[in-house]
């Protein structure tokens, strides 16, 4: 129990104005601020760049709003997710916002979390057949679709790509693969296709070391994420094909952005994290106050009906970079061009 106290983390004021902000990190007790609506945020892990991001912007929110937000992170272990989720109902929070490690494995945490009385987000990743009291994330069909339409424009009749996917168990993988594969050109190849188990990109560059052959025959390589793309990027850089194959991926991730400006990955995909992470703060708190969030869309968790929010993400190359991540705030202009030399006037795409 000492273990799981540690992991769940009251997150205090965020600070910076621009750039990634950072938290202040406290152990939590037992006890909890008296008159405060309480909202229990359960990450999967933090391996994934962006997730910090959203962790800041919902305890920034949160806190702005009047609640107290307890963040827990599972480190990418389905069970330890359970044990955090079950120690928060514990606590007595009123909402739970969980990124789920395995979606089709919350069930019965979910079912026990509404017998308390807790309300439970499914935050960016769906939680199969739960009833969930809200799915807020961003549209993944159209990711997909972002990177066959990148694909279809670069590549001639006839050519090859391979799918280099995220974790099998996180639902976005089949979402972004069928709007992928609704969109990719019939008369292109899939010659390969793998997963990388928890999201971990490692995989991706040792299965191409142990498959030279994928180097040598992909045209393109449809990424899950950015982390992922830079692991196939290093593949093909070892044998000298960086930027000569396409590559798309997601997140908008900087060194990704980096890699887009200076022509080794063509496509990634922005999505709006202030948005999804400050929504999804500010319907947590509805809930926790008795409200209902403003939404008429549902969607099926595989055997309900749940409430939907989606939020559109941004398809982004190396045309419409500072119209899109850098004159959003998500990115600094010098960071992103760092390895390149910035020629004024050439982002011409919104």
């Amino acid at each position: 129990m000492g273990c799981l106290l540690l992991a769940i983390l009251l997150t205090g004021m965020l600070t910076g104005c621009s750039g990634r902000r950072t938290a202040e990190d406290h152990s939590v007790g037992e006890e909890t601020v008296s008159g405060r609506p309480v909202i229990g945020l359960v990450f999967d892990s933090f391996v994934i760049e962006r997730w910090e991001r959203d962790r800041d912007v919902f305890v920034s929110m949160g806190k702005e709003l009047g609640a107290e937000v307890l963040v827990g992170n599972a480190n990418g272990e389905a069970e330890e997710q359970k044990k955090i989720i079950s120690h928060m109902i514990d606590r007595k929070v009123d909402v739970l916002v969980v990124v789920a490690v395995d979606g089709s494995a919350l069930t019965d945490e979910v079912e026990r979390a509404h017998r308390a009385g807790i309300k439970v987000i499914s935050y960016d990743r769906i939680i199969n057949n739960a009833n969930t009291d809200l799915y807020i994330t961003f549209d993944n069909e159209a990711v997909g679709r972002y990177m066959a339409e990148t694909i279809n424009e670069a590549l001639p009749d006839g050519d090859t790509y391979m799918k280099v996917n995220g974790s099998p168990e996180d639902y976005n993988v089949t979402l972004v693969n069928r709007g992928f594969d609704a969109s990719i050109r019939s008369d292109l190849q899939m010659i390969d296709s793998v997963s990388c188990s928890n999201w971990n990109d490692e995989e991706a560059f040792a299965y191409l070391t142990e498959h030279p052959e994928d180097i040598q025959n992909a045209d393109a390589f449809m990424c899950g994420n950015d982390a992922i793309a830079g692991q196939v990027v290093r593949a093909l850089a070892e044998r000298r094909k960086a930027g000569k194959s396409v590559v798309t991926g997601q997140d908008a991730d900087l060194d990704a952005c980096q890699r887009v400006v200076e022509g080794t990955q063509n496509m990634t995909v922005y999505k709006p994290i202030e948005d999804l992470a400050g929504k999804a703060a500010r319907c947590a708190y509805e809930m926790a106050t008795g409200n209902r969030p403003d939404t008429e869309e549902t969607i099926s968790d595989g055997t309900y009906e749940v409430p939907y929010i989606v939020l559109q993400p941004i398809k982004v190359t190396g045309k419409n970079m500072d119209s899109t991540v850098i004159d959003k705030g998500f990115h600094m202009e010098e960071d992103v061009y760092l390895h390149v030399r910035h020629d004024e006037g050439t982002d011409t795409d919104s």
